[in-house]
């Protein structure tokens, strides 16, 4: 595709956040006194997904993003959904129903060999329950994440501090009367794939427009890409894990079918930063306590991190 012969529109693609509010704070601000005023004001700026769990605040998290729009008006604001994101609605009974009318519980039996190790949610309403939320909600037996050399919050997803910004103890069927409504229907919008078409970036060979695919995790190798771009695109409730929004191997690189095709892929969710060519992996944090939010801001590439 020819350069861009016009201003471009400014794109800020931002990493998890993992409810730590006051990086959030410190991020926007950031590039609020970095970007040009004008380039800010209209900038169109998506949230790779996981927005709970981790850090303490959550709910201040999610309160944050939902007044963009209003302190923001000219800018567009894209909120992904993150493997964590995805759980947090299953729990809350917030995830869109399976395409074929299935049951939420035809999602279990892949996975049901887990259920005793990671101490699945049996509470009130588990039986019509995604197995993301089971999980997501239970108690894990283990209290040491040898991966993260972290002790475990609550369940595998960590997500014992989600419930406590809502005022209830971990595992408690009371979240979802606890989690307003505004909260629900934010965790009920959250997409799991945007596309953008005519997005600049600068190369060493100049600048080339491109399109652009935000997933939370990355776009799979083994799977034909039509199909995932379908599930994505759908959100297709009947798969039980969702390998674009959770994956950590299979989804690192670019699809063959998207090679030569000038088109951005860019995601969250690894716990670093990894930039290849048009491979793009924004999750500096990973939701440890001493690692900084970043966002990387196109078309000029410049990664912009939290300092609070």
């Amino acid at each position: 595709m020819s350069a861009s012969t016009t201003s471009p529109r400014t794109v800020i693609c931002v990493g998890d956040v993992h409810g730590y509010i006051a990086k959030l704070e410190s991020l926007w601000s950031n590039l609020q006194a970095t970007l040009p005023a004008d380039a800010f004001a209209a900038a169109l700026v998506i949230f790779l997904g996981d927005y709970n769990d981790r850090g303490p605040h959550t709910r201040e998290v999610i309160d944050f993003l939902l007044a963009l729009p209003a302190r923001h008006p000219a800018q567009r604001h894209v909120f992904l959904c993150g493997n964590h994101d995805l759980a947090f609605a299953a729990f809350v009974g917030e995830l869109p129903p399976p395409p074929d009318g299935s049951p939420f519980s035809a999602t279990w039996e892949e996975y049901i060999h887990n259920e005793e190790h990671e101490g699945w949610f049996r509470g009130q309403g588990y039986e019509g329950m995604h197995v993301q939320g089971r999980r997501w909600g239970g108690v894990i037996k283990e209290r040491w994440n040898p991966k993260k050399g972290l002790p475990y919050r609550g369940s595998i997803y960590d997500a014992q501090p989600t419930f406590e910004s809502y005022g209830v103890a971990h595992g408690s069927p009371d979240l979802a009367k606890a989690v307003p409504e505004e909260h629900k229907r934010f965790l009920r919008d959250l997409v799991w794939i945007h596309e953008e078409e005519n997005v600049p970036i600068d190369t060493d060979e100049g600048r080339i427009i491109c399109n652009l695919i935000a997933v939370h995790a990355g776009l799979e190798q083994s799977i034909d890409l039509n199909e995932q771009l379908r599930v994505l695109r759908t959100r297709d409730t009947r798969v039980p894990k969702v390998p674009m929004l959770s994956g950590r191997q299979d989804v690192w690189n670019t699809p063959k079918d998207l090679t030569g095709k000038q088109t951005i892929v860019v995601s969250g969710h690894h716990g670093e930063l990894h930039i290849d060519g048009l491979r793009f992996i924004i999750d500096e944090g990973g939701g440890y306590e001493d690692k900084p939010i970043a966002a990387i801001v196109f078309p000029s590439k410049t990664l912009i991190r939290s300092t609070e």
